[in-house]
């Protein structure tokens, strides 16, 4: 439930969900055969490989889910944990793992599953898996240096193999697809009996068919953030589009206006130059805000006027062309960026020659606003970084 939890789905009901979708889950193991231990160990002897079938398409479903639900924008990415890697206890515990597998017929989920229906075995086998957890409890001690030894981080495979996520995903259903075609190979082989699971010639084609169409799901779904930086960087697309804009009298107004709180300034410049000078009423912003789920609810305030600034048009435009096709609304860019900002408004030199009342107003305004704009950003504590409050859980199997 990640991607509806807290906006749509409360933490509390999220509770309830989960109880109510691992009572389903358990069950579905059940009827699946997963409490059986003969089974289970199937899969090491080469006669039944229902599990490694049962746990990739799994694997390639939440695999596939996951990059649609990151692409349209209600996963953030950044807040899913991705357990870290140390080695060598990976490939002992592994080991462990599968040695108890093979000898105990279950692994810990699918005990709890047999367990449930009453089967001996398996709670003999919960009853081990709370021996060795205690044994290794008392003897961390012993145990840490060898546990944390060669730590690599989180690595992910595809950047490990240098290609991109959708082209692994793609060659992962691939492999999927002739992993069950070659089992199927091998249990007909041990078990010396044809196994009928897609006697229907119709239903073994609709089988691969969706497998085809899964893999190349996963393979053309472009990485949103890529897709759309290539559009707003597109020379022609920059030229044609039109974004509306704000002088930098209206600004400067604005920003004097001590009851104007429909104001909010976007600032895109790097955190260092922003934490040097920042215009009050404004929040430092990345583009990497834009993808995440609780920054970008900035955008989205109600009643607010989102003016997005830079140091220069061209990279507001960018950001305000990325903000319009991600959906956002009520944003207008500054008139010349902030380069014209402190040319026209801080670092305004009066004019002596005026001509039109237009000229006089407007020089008695700016010379205004380049006396008390300095001393509210000497004095703006509001200003700061887009707050982060969610952090990413720890958890899973």
């Amino acid at each position: 439930m990640g991607p509806l939890v807290p906006d749509i789905i409360s933490n509390n009901l999220n509770s309830i969900i989960a109880l109510i979708i691992g009572i389903f889950f358990g069950a579905i193991l059940e009827q699946a055969g997963f409490s059986s231990s003969r089974k289970l160990v199937g899969l090491f002897y080469g006669y039944d490989f229902t599990v490694l079938r049962v746990f990739f398409t799994a694997g390639i479903v939440a695999m596939v889910g996951v990059m649609a639900l990151s692409y349209f924008g209600y996963l953030d990415i950044n807040l899913v944990y991705i357990n870290p890697t140390f080695l060598w206890s990976a490939i002992i515990g592994g080991l462990i793992m599968g040695l108890g597998f093979v000898l105990g017929g279950y692994c810990p989920g699918t005990s709890f599953c047999a367990a449930s229906i009453g089967k001996i075995d398996a709670m003999v086998f919960i009853g081990g898996v709370f021996v060795g957890v205690l044994i290794f409890n008392e003897g961390y001690p012993l145990f840490e240096p060898l546990y944390k030894s060669a730590y690599w981080g989180s690595p992910r495979i595809f950047d490990t193999l240098g290609m991109s996520q959708n082209v692994f995903a793609f060659f992962m259903v691939v492999i999927a697809l002739l992993a069950f075609w070659f089992t199927s190979k091998i249990e007909n082989k041990v078990s010396k009996v044809k196994i009928t699971n897609f006697n229907s010639k119709p239903l073994f084609l609709s089988f691969v068919a969706f497998g085809i169409i899964l893999s190349l799901s996963a393979y053309i779904l472009p990485d949103r953030k890529e897709a759309l930086l290539r559009k707003v960087n597109d020379e022609n697309y920059l030229k044609s589009a039109q974004i509306e804009k704000m002088t930098v009298d209206e600004l400067a107004f604005r920003i004097m206006d001590e009851y104007d709180n429909k104001l909010q300034i976007i600032d895109f410049r790097n955190l260092e130059e922003y934490t040097k000078f920042a215009l009050p009423k404004s929040i430092a912003f990345t583009i990497d805000n834009f993808f995440e789920k609780e920054p970008n609810k900035v955008l989205t305030t109600k009643g607010k006027i989102n003016v997005f600034v830079a140091n220069d048009e061209i990279t507001e435009k960018k950001m305000a062309l990325l903000a319009n096709d991600l959906g956002y609304k009520r944003i207008k860019i500054l008139d010349g960026g902030l380069d014209k900002f402190k040319k026209e408004i801080l670092e305004y030199k009066p004019i002596t020659e005026i001509n039109t009342l237009d000229e006089e107003y407007s020089n008695r305004f700016r010379f205004k606003a380049s006396k008390i704009i300095p001393e509210l950003i000497k004095n703006n504590v509001s200003a700061a970084p887009v707050e982060k409050k969610q952090k990413r859980v720890i958890g899973g199997c």
